[in-house]
């Protein structure tokens, strides 16, 4: 993909988001702090500085709605049937919604989509402040949002590479995912406060106000022009087209199986939260909050850990270290009884998820070319949020029957199995990968000992 050019003042072009009218100079930001580096352009800044705000909303109202399905149900399947119901339209709809962000304008679709996200969190503020909320209203407006997610998630992690192109796209997605986590961390304390002093309805309602932080940077962005590519053949030709190129491509297709063994093992233990903090720990809802935060603050470790990289060198065997990581810290925290041990069990499992799911989007985004990116990161999506849903379910199941320690631990082992089967598979993958990663001419970097290459 070409980069949209912009005049430079001396009758040149230069890419639009270098040109210091559309974005701050990167070159000073850059040498002197790597680590934020993609913070030079200013395109990203507005998300950035959007997200974050919007993002502490959207976990405050993650905690707090299933706190409310929980205090309105008591029942560990009813809160896996609303995991399912947020979640499943994301594996059904996600290659739609990677398809139109390949054939229309992403910045258009993320409007688009985040507004519908603020509209619906206002309703569900509405419901539950004015006291006649019921179970069925969580279900019904938590499949709209994942309806809105099936088309928001690909456009986004897509529109990340038309902001700063691929020479800083590690830098930026470890920084999306950095801002993801911080906000993990704030929303989920602020939530657990929430709860206790003021109850469900405040933290919906401050999650609506917030999409207005990113609505309005996204809004002020100045972007100019990408040429729309449409659709050859049918939308189902444009659809298999992208599942072909994720399952003839073994390096991609490695990394999605092990993210789709994370998400439907692994994941599920968000979803049992309340019942750990309730009936295990007997935290209540301030101890929900802490608990969920202290996942955000290694989380967060983790995303800052891959933005300090300078390339991309050596990142499958981090995915495999990750994944045994995440297992190994999921199966410790489901023996632990106490309040205190289980919040520090839990940095590690958010950093190992974190570092994982960062560092294979990192690997697929500079494999996948242009064309392909919105459908490629759709299958991610497919992966990473819509096989959640059937984890869900099956842990809540398993939940109800053996309780939720052991549904976690079971989830914890199964992420071990797929890191040893990805592991002993990486060196057959490596030629393959560095095949489509000089295709599209991205340095491989430094691979941690001061040695670069490409």
């Amino acid at each position: 993909m070409n980069e949209p050019q912009g005049p430079n003042g001396n009758g040149e072009t230069v890419p639009a988001d270098r040109d210091p009218e559309f974005a701050a100079p990167a070159i000073k930001p850059a040498v002197r702090y790597p680590i934020v580096r993609a913070l030079a352009y200013r395109n990203y800044r507005l998300f950035m500085s959007g997200q974050l705000v919007s993002l502490i909303g959207t976990w405050m109202q993650g905690v707090a709605q299933s706190w409310l399905v929980y205090r309105l149900t008591g029942s560990a399947v009813l809160l896996g049937f609303v995991g399912f119901a947020g979640q499943i339209p994301v594996f059904l709809l996600a290659p739609l919604g990677g398809s139109l962000a390949d054939a229309q304008n992403r910045h258009r679709i993320i409007v688009v989509t985040q507004t519908t996200a603020m509209t619906l969190a206002f309703i569900l503020a509405g419901l539950t402040l004015s006291g006649s909320v019921r179970i069925w209203h969580v279900f019904v407006l938590s499949a709209c949002l994942g309806i809105v997610n099936a088309f928001d998630i690909p456009a986004r992690q897509a529109f990340l590479v038309d902001m700063v192109g691929k020479v800083d796209l590690l830098n930026a997605i470890a920084l999306n995912s950095s801002m993801v986590n911080g906000a993990r961390i704030l929303g989920p304390a602020a939530a657990g406060l929430a709860l206790s002093m003021v109850g469900e309805g405040w933290c919906f309602l401050i999650n609506g106000a917030s999409y207005l932080a990113v609505i309005a940077g996204l809004l002020a962005m100045r972007l100019e022009p990408r040429a729309q590519t449409g659709h050859r053949g049918s939308p189902l030709a444009h659809v298999v087209e992208g599942f072909g190129f994720v399952a003839c491509t073994a390096p991609i297709r490695a990394l999605l199986l092990l993210l789709g063994v994370i998400s439907i093992a692994g994941m599920p233990y968000s979803t049992l939260m309340p019942i750990i903090a309730d009936r295990i720990l007997h935290a209540g809802p301030r101890g929900l909050g802490l608990l969920m935060g202290a996942t955000g603050v290694g989380a967060l470790c983790g995303a800052l850990t891959l933005a300090a990289r300078t390339g991309i060198r050596g990142l499958g065997r981090w995915v495999a270290m990750a994944a045994a990581g995440f297992g190994t810290s999921l199966i410790a925290f489901s023996f632990s009884r106490s309040f205190g041990l289980s919040v520090a069990l839990l940095v590690p499992v958010g950093f190992a998820m974190m570092l994982g799911m960062s560092a294979s989007n990192t690997l697929i985004q500079v494999m996948v070319p242009d064309r392909l990116r919105g459908r490629v990161m759709a299958v991610y999506s497919m992966m990473f949020m819509g096989m959640a849903p059937f984890g869900s379910l099956l842990a809540g199941f398993v939940a109800e029957r053996f309780g939720a320690p052991s549904a976690i631990r079971l989830g914890g082992a199964a992420c071990l199995a797929g890191a040893a089967v990805f592991a002993l598979r990486l060196p057959a993958l490596r030629a393959e990968g560095r095949r489509l990663i000089d295709a599209h001419g991205v340095a491989v970097g430094d691979n941690g000992d001061g040695k670069a290459s490409r």
